[in-house]
């Protein structure tokens, strides 16, 4: 079967794998993100905040996702780094209307750019300025801004305005990760 495999790979018939993780804080909006980006008939109806992880499957027309959506509180937050070694991507979930924790969430971000798994790697970073429906967030750039994502010089890195109840956004970032992961996947 693994000659038929790479065959339908070859030929463009299936899909290439990629692994990416789902991090951000509590209550950012990474689960009702990766559910609006599921098949109609896998959605689930009710959204519960996350406990440890749950892996959840999308596809786009050129890759198939296995999406490592970890929890954001603060007990939790520990057991990412132990999805690291094995991520082609990462998408960063940032609740832009909570500017009290914009700071936890830079800290979070910068041990997980100084990790040992992380560090030397050119893993693309999509970042989710989620919540931008709501009448005190902050744009997409004032959130680049606070977590001073422009140091970031040594990854690709996209920041995309999302509503995660409405989709808006998403599409935008997920074809910006898919098209840098097709590259990371091909090396």
């Amino acid at each position: 079967m693994g000659f038929f495999n790479t065959l339908a790979q070859w030929l463009g018939m299936k899909k290439k794998n990629a692994n990416v993780i789902v991090i951000g804080l509590d209550n950012s909006g990474k689960s009702t993100i990766l559910n609006k980006l599921k098949p109609e008939e896998s959605k689930r109806h009710d959204i519960v905040p996350t406990i440890g992880f749950n892996v959840e499957k999308f596809m786009t027309k050129a890759l198939s996702f296995t999406a490592f959506d970890m929890s954001g509180q603060g007990r939790y937050r520990n057991l990412w780094e132990h999805y690291y070694r094995e991520c082609h991507g990462i998408i960063f979930v940032l609740d832009s209307s909570d500017k009290i924790r914009m700071s936890v969430a830079k800290d979070e971000l910068n041990m997980l750019l100084n990790h040992a798994d992380i560090v030397s790697r050119r893993l693309p970073i999509l970042f989710f300025a989620n919540k931008m429906d709501l009448r005190d967030a902050l744009s997409s750039v004032k959130c680049s801004n606070m977590l001073e994502v422009e140091k970031i010089r040594d990854k690709p890195w996209h920041i995309c305005a999302s509503n995660a109840h409405t989709g808006e956004g998403l599409e935008e970032g997920v074809n910006w990760l898919t098209d840098q992961l097709k590259v990371v996947i091909n090396q």
